[in-house]
Order: structure tokens, then sequence, then C-alpha cells
């Protein structure tokens, strides 16, 4: 275990983290008093901060994950027309103006 002070820490921050995620625990002081600690992830930590979002907003109940997850592309939805008849429409409408 690794005691450092912020000064210290924040002009060595990579060394410091090379050393959590080796497995080592880093405290933090400030003024002699812990104030923080680094330590390497556990398990069933996320990998990527995404990862990491999407977890705090099922979390938080902004979203809601699926029950069963879905292989392959949704079904495609029945077109309302051709691209030739919206290219049609659309010129006509530009036509009005």
């Amino acid at each position: 275990m690794r005691v450092v002070g912020v000064k210290v820490l924040k002009d060595k921050l990579s060394e410091y983290l090379r050393a959590a995620a080796a497995g080592e625990t880093i405290l933090v002081t400030d003024r002699d008093r812990v104030i923080a600690e680094i330590v390497k992830p556990g398990a069933g930590r996320p990998e990527t901060g995404k990862d990491a979002r999407w977890e705090e907003m099922i979390r938080t109940g902004v979203v809601t994950p699926a029950k069963s997850p879905r292989s392959g592309p949704p079904p495609r939805l029945p077109g309302i027309m051709t691209f030739d008849e919206l290219m049609k429409e659309l010129d006509a409408d530009r036509a009005d103006s």
C-alpha cells in the first residue's frame, strides 16, 4: 500500500494509476488526512466507460434493458410510399411556393 499526497499524485498520476491497475492500493492524502483510495476495479465492474454509463442509466431507471435479447435486426415495417412517389410529392410542394 502506498500513501501519496494530492500534489505528488497530480504530478505522477499515470505512475500511480499503473500501480493500482497492477493490484496495489494507493491512499491519497491532503494535509496528512486520507481523502481517497485508488484500487484496482473489482470483479463484475464494467470494462469500459461506455459500459459504466449504461449500467448507471439502468440503475437510475433512465433505461430499462430488454427482457429477452433479440437476434438480428428489427423487422422491416411496410413503407408509406415509394421513393419516386415521395420525390414527386416534394416537387409538387415546392412548386406551390
